[in-house]
């Protein structure tokens, strides 16, 4: 029996679910537009371990959702996953984003696009067949009117995500399917099972978000 924390925090979700052998037992999240990752982050942690009625000692594992998505999420999520692996000495295990985000789809044919909102016509996507293999790795993509048009032509695409809403303004196709969602640290619980089982560890010291893109700081319009 192993008791794995999953937590979400790369987009406004912040998101904590616990897991046990990679059946969701409870989850805390707080969806609401304003990012609240800091102040709420530990007291979900601390929450979800009440309801199970656990201690942070029976924890096999940390997983973190890593990437891509907000710098600072990703920042506060990583490092409270890391604090948590250090203080227990247990293994961190990370999540891809676009991944888990995929699995808030379920198809039987077709494929999903899994992407989060960028800078402006700019999304980081992913796609991933009906079983969720994925067919095409995560990168940041222009949305143009011929985006997707080669799998568009021969079968059904579902996209997923934040970045759905300016998608449907551009992608217009009878085989085109939209949903608005956030990722979540439910859809982490299987795959971070899956990833605790091969032993796939991150190195504590090393492990870095996957940003995708350079963070760029924008100017202060102030005087």
């Amino acid at each position: 029996m192993k008791y794995i924390l999953n937590i979400e925090t790369s987009t406004t979700n912040c998101s904590v679910a616990l897991a046990k052998d990679g059946e969701t037992v409870c989850i805390k999240e707080d969806n609401s537009l304003k990012y609240s990752h800091a102040e709420r982050l530990h007291v979900y942690i601390d929450e979800v371990l009440k309801i199970a009625n656990i201690q942070t000692s029976e924890l096999a594992a940390v997983a973190v959702s890593k990437g891509p998505g907000s710098y600072t999420g990703l920042r506060i999520g990583v490092s409270a996953a890391k604090g948590l692996c250090f203080a227990l000495d247990i293994p961190l295990i990370s999540v891809p984003t676009l991944e888990a985000l995929a699995y808030k789809i379920q198809i039987k044919k077709g494929c999903i696009v899994a992407m989060l909102d960028a800078r402006r016509m700019e999304v980081y996507a992913s796609t991933f067949d009906s079983d969720y293999s994925c067919i095409e790795p995560t990168d940041a993509k222009i949305l143009d009117e011929n985006s997707y048009g080669n799998i568009l032509q021969n079968q059904s695409v579902h996209f997923v995500g934040t970045g759905v809403d300016k998608t449907k303004t551009i992608i217009q196709h009878p085989n085109a399917y939209f949903d608005s969602q956030l990722p979540s640290a439910k859809q982490m619980c299987r795959l971070s099972f899956n990833k605790f089982q091969a032993e796939e560890f991150e190195d504590l010291a090393y492990f870095e978000p996957f940003y995708l893109k350079d963070f760029i700081a924008i100017p202060s319009k102030k005087n």
